[in-house]
């Protein structure tokens, strides 16, 4: 007897959460995470999108993760992480920063598309599995506390929140902070990219003893000159992070950048 009052009681709890759902898909109707249009699962792009948006795939560069347009053998480097070698140890991207990717991004940082998080994450997870498979900690490239305020929320945190969750790799928000308030990187070349974000972050006193002996997965939402993820990085090596890794939504390809708000800090 009591078998079968649990047997319906979880009955109707399942009835009523698919009841919940489908009442929250009619108030709220799933839309295409690119453009809006209405489609028929969260997270998805519709068929006007998806073919707008462009994967990274193999071959790539070991080090930056940019593709090459043919097999260049294991290991390979590309002519950039040859002549500029970056402080960080790998680097990966799940899509080219144009067309959809750029939409989803600018959703997720300026219009709190938060919702778009996890799906972004999904993307990312498979073009950096083997980074995260070596993570010690996922760590997510800080705001500082005034932009933080006036935004209410850190894109990267919740994009290495995600990614955090679904590989179940410690998530350390705090253990990486921006101490100055930095220039807009908008209508910086690279150079001056550096110059703005050097000496930009520090891990806390407190934090350094999670960091030390590590390998980090450190995560932001676009890759554009490398500016900020290389000085964030140095500041989790000085504080004692074995190695650290770079994993990001969409990456500005070389040879297309364009001066259009990717990398703001």
């Amino acid at each position: 007897m009591a078998g079968k009052s649990a047997d319906i009681r979880a009955g109707i709890r399942g009835l009523a959460t698919s009841l919940g759902r489908g009442a929250a898909r009619l108030l709220f109707p799933p839309v295409c995470a690119g453009c809006r249009r209405q489609v028929d699962s969260p997270g998805a792009l519709c068929g006007e999108c998806w073919p707008k948006l462009r994967f990274l795939e193999r071959p790539w560069c070991a080090v930056l993760g940019t593709p090459f347009t043919h097999e260049m053998g294991e290991g390979a480097l590309s002519p950039e992480a040859i002549a500029n070698p970056p402080p960080f140890a790998r680097a990966r991207a799940a899509v080219a920063y144009s067309g959809v990717a750029r939409e989803m991004v600018q959703g997720l940082k300026y219009n709190d598309r938060t919702d778009l998080a996890p799906w972004m994450a999904r993307w990312m997870a498979r073009a950096g599995a083997e980074l995260i498979a070596d993570a010690d900690l996922v760590v997510p490239v800080p705001l500082h506390w005034r932009r933080f305020l006036s935004r209410r929320f850190n894109q990267s945190a919740e994009l290495a929140r995600a990614l955090a969750t679904a590989s179940g790799r410690p998530f350390d928000p705090g253990a990486l902070v921006r101490r100055k308030v930095t220039r807009q990187q908008v209508g910086l070349d690279a150079r001056e990219r550096e110059d703005n974000v050097r000496g930009a972050f520090s891990v806390p006193p407190g934090a350094r003893a999670r960091v030390a002996g590590r390998r980090v997965l450190l995560v932001d939402d676009v890759y554009t000159t490398g500016a900020t993820v290389a000085a964030a990085t140095r500041a989790l090596r000085r504080a004692g992070a074995t190695a650290v890794d770079v994993l990001t939504f969409a990456r500005v390809l070389p040879g297309d950048f364009r001066d259009d708000g990717a990398d703001i800090i």
